[in-house]
C-alpha cells in the first residue's frame, strides 16, 4: 500500500532535505524513523527539496508498504521522531500517487524581521540596514506573474529540463516588524525564492527599478538578480493536490 505522510519540521539542525553522504538530513532522520517503527526497510519520496536551514510548516511525502497502517501510527512514529520533526497526518493513496509529481502547487513564505528580536534568530532573516519601499516591492511581485522563464532566480550549476514556472500569486505582507513575503508556484527551482526576494529588496531600497527588474528576467542572467538572502527565513508552507 501507499501512504502519503504530511510532515513539519524546523530545518536549523538539518542539510537539507535530500539524503546526503556526509551530512545529516531530513529524509535520513524520517527513513530511520519510519523503518524503526515499522520493523521494514522504507524510503520516503519528498514534495520537494528544501534546502540546508529551510523549514517546512507542511510538506508531503510517500512511502509503500505491506502493512495496513491507521491513525495511531502517527503516535509512534512521533514518539522515535527529534523533537523538530513532526508527523502531522496519514493518508492512504492510490499506488500510482507521487508526493513530487502529482503536487499541484507549493508555497512559501519568506519571512523578515525588521529589526532585531533573539526569539527569532532561527525562523526569520533580521533586516536592520535601511528603509524598503514595501509598496514597490509589491509592484515587481506582481511583475513575476507575467513571465514563465526564471531562470535569471535559478541556481547556475542545476540540471532541469526546463526554467519556466507558472506563479500564482506573490505579495508582501508588513505587520509590525514583520515583514513576509508570500510566494505560490506549480513548481520552484533551486534557491529560486531567495533570489527572488534578494532582488525585490534591491527594488525595496530602490538600488534598481521596476524596469530593471523586469530586464533581470528577460535577460535570463543569474549573474544580474540580487543576492540569494539566508535559508533561516524561508518556510515551505503548502503544498496542494487534488486528492487529499
Amino acid at each position: 500500500m501507499r501512504y502519503f505522510i504530511e510532515l513539519s519540521y524546523k530545518g536549523t539542525n538539518y542539510h537539507g532535505w535530500q539524503v546526503q553522504p556526509d551530512a545529516i538530513s531530513i529524509q535520513e532522520v524520517v527513513n530511520k524513523a519510519i523503518s524503526t517503527v515499522l520493523q521494514e526497510e522504507i524510503r520516503i519520496v519528498g514534495a520537494g527539496r528544501t534546502d540546508t536551514g529551510v523549514h517546512a510548516s507542511q510538506i508531503f511525502a510517500h512511502f509503500d508498504t505491506h502493512q495496513k497502517l491507521n491513525d495511531h501510527f502517527v503516535f509512534k512514529f512521533n514518539s522515535v521522531l527529534p523533537k523538530d520533526i513532526v508527523a502531522v497526518n496519514l493518508f492512504a493513496v492510490a499506488p500510482e500517487k507521487h508526493a513530487r509529481f502529482d503536487a499541484l502547487s507549493r508555497s512559501y513564505e519568506y519571512r523578515i524581521w525588521l529589526g532585531r528580536n533573539p526569539f527569532l534568530l532561527d525562523t526569520t532573516w533580521q533586516f536592520t540596514f535601511q528603509e524598503l519601499n514595501v509598496e514597490l516591492m509589491n509592484k515587481a511581485a506582481q511583475i513575476l506573474l507575467e513571465y514563465e522563464n526564471f531562470q535569471a532566480f535559478s541556481k547556475v550549476k542545476t540540471e532541469v529540463r526546463t526554467f519556466n514556472c507558472k506563479v500564482i500569486n506573490a505579495e508582501w505582507k508588513k505587520e509590525g516588524a514583520a515583514l513576509t513575503f508570500y510566494i505560490t508556484a506549480d513548481r520552484f527551482l533551486r534557491n529560486m525564492v531567495r533570489a527572488i526576494v534578494g532582488t525585490l529588496l534591491d527594488v525595496g531600497t530602490e538600488k534598481i527599478s521596476l524596469d530593471d527588474f523586469r530586464t533581470i528576467i528577460l535577460n535570463k542572467n543569474r549573474g544580474e538578480a540580487g543576492l540569494s538572502v539566508p535559508a533561516r527565513g524561508l518556510f515551505l508552507t503548502e503544498v496542494r493536490y487534488d486528492f487529499i
